[in-house]
């Protein structure tokens, strides 16, 4: 028995209820709150290309955090989908971020520039800003910055995926502190996420949006994420359903095995059954249940701790 699978089968006997999708708070475990959301600008002087000073011009971040006995020091930057056109802010950001929280993980849901205004690098921006605020800030936030993951739904899981294959360690020279901290992620969760830019399994709309209806060659290349993978991208979680016709689970598939590839740890779960932008999938019984196999994957990878005994 190899040591990963050593570890499984004692955690199946320590934390039975693990493997049955708990985690050991019950079945009727709610979201606790903390403080209330917060929002707060990613550039209070201006986003870099910004057109304008509207509302759309102004990338942010809403923070909510976990009550302060319920921490752990992990955090989350939040994407959420819409083909980079708009935001699914309820059930792929407010929803995941309460998810998030009830795990006592500090949630980041971004709001990031969109078409037809902004197109690449404005959305890749915004999150590299946002990891890099986050990371900024972990003390008063109280969050370990070695713990900092990103997780994207549909479009928002390109640039999820985009943030873990494009990044670097900080621009010391800048004058912003928070440009000198690094903006690679620590893990990425990716829900369905669009993957690549060729055109034969990527999502038109999100393509057209991001890079336009006749883009550079290079550029398709550059954002195709399951041709940017090496050792130094992040451990990945991937979620997706078979039955899934908006994004083809090709893109999951593709960027896993590049992962492999590149002895990127890397967990794949692909559900025979479920419509594009399930969420949570809080109303199906089985969909519903990729969110403990993400559970169990923190855990396992210690980004939160496991739950502790019960006699």
């Amino acid at each position: 028995m190899n040591h990963y699978a050593l570890r499984c089968f004692f955690v199946s006997l320590s934390f039975p209820w693990l493997i049955h999708g708990s985690d050991g708070r019950g079945d009727d475990a709610k979201p606790q709150a903390g403080r209330e959301p917060q929002t707060m600008l990613l550039w209070p002087n201006g986003a870099p290309g910004a057109v304008g000073n509207d509302d759309k011009d102004k990338p942010t971040l809403t923070v909510f955090l976990p009550p302060a006995d319920k921490a752990t020091g992990a955090a989350v930057v939040i994407c959420p989908g819409g083909g980079y056109g708009g935001l699914a802010a309820d059930h792929e950001g407010k929803q995941v971020a309460e998810w998030l929280n009830s795990l006592g993980v500090a949630a980041f849901m971004l709001k990031y520039r969109l078409a037809p205004r902004y197109h690449h690098p404005a959305p890749l921006q915004d999150a590299q800003r946002a990891l890099r605020m986050v990371r900024a800030g972990a003390k008063e936030w109280k969050i370990d910055p070695q713990r900092i993951g990103i997780w994207g739904f549909s479009a928002g899981g390109h640039l999820a995926s985009t943030a873990g294959t494009h990044f670097d360690k900080g621009k010391p020279e800048a004058e912003d502190q928070i440009e000198r901290v690094s903006c690679r992620p620590d893990f990425l969760i990716l829900a369905y996420p669009v993957i690549t830019m060729d055109s034969s399994f990527t999502h038109m709309g999100s393509r057209v949006n991001l890079i336009g209806k006749n883009p550079d060659p290079k550029l398709v290349e550059d954002l195709s994420n399951e041709k940017q993978v090496t050792q130094e991208t992040p451990p990945t979680f991937l979620f997706h359903t078979n039955a899934d016709t908006a994004v083809p689970p090709e893109n999951s598939v593709q960027f896993y095995l590049a992962l492999r590839k590149a002895k990127v740890p890397a967990e794949l779960h692909i559900y025979e059954y479920g419509q594009h932008g399930v969420g949570l999938a809080p109303k199906d019984n089985v969909l519903s249940t990729w969110k403990d196999r993400l559970e169990w994957w923190l855990r396992i990878r210690h980004v939160i701790p496991p739950p502790p005994f019960r006699f």
